[in-house]
């Protein structure tokens, strides 16, 4: 039972991320054109297709790694609130899962480790020197179980 909250909040964590690496990347390389007139329609700046672009695809891959979680967390769930509250309601109602559910999931979720954290199994544990399931971070302690042995 104690690999069960890491396990979950790797699981999040990674499938969080790659939502978001593969919806920033799809904003940036693959349907460029197409978001920078979507984004005006919905009443941003069209350049603000690459500020949540560039944030959800390299949020995403730091999400991935477990780095900086928390303050990427933060970021998705405002990125979300907004996208749902002036984009996918609007234009698909609380009735359409489709406009709406995976936006609100994503909010939920980049909250949920924005409060928590990463968990044990990320390089932030692995920076704070955090210790629960006895994976020793940083050089000094990869050092000190060397010489224990």
């Amino acid at each position: 039972m104690r690999m069960i909250r890491p396990l979950a909040l790797l699981l999040l964590r990674l499938s969080i991320g790659v939502i978001f690496v593969q919806q920033g990347y799809l904003k940036l390389f693959v349907n460029k054109a197409v978001f920078l007139k979507l984004f005006p329609s919905w009443g941003f700046p069209a350049y603000f297709a690459y500020v949540a672009g560039g944030l959800e695809l390299f949020g995403g891959i730091l999400l991935i790694l477990g780095l900086v979680t928390q303050v990427i967390g933060v970021l998705f769930a405002i990125e979300m609130a907004i996208a749902l509250i002036a984009v996918h309601i609007p234009h698909g109602g609380w009735r359409d899962v489709h406009a709406t559910g995976l936006v609100l999931l994503l909010a939920t979720g980049s909250f949920a480790l924005a409060a928590i954290g990463a968990g044990a199994w990320s390089v932030d544990a692995r920076i704070s020197g955090a210790n629960p399931n006895g994976w020793k971070a940083g050089p000094a302690a990869a050092l000190s179980s060397a010489s224990q042995k």
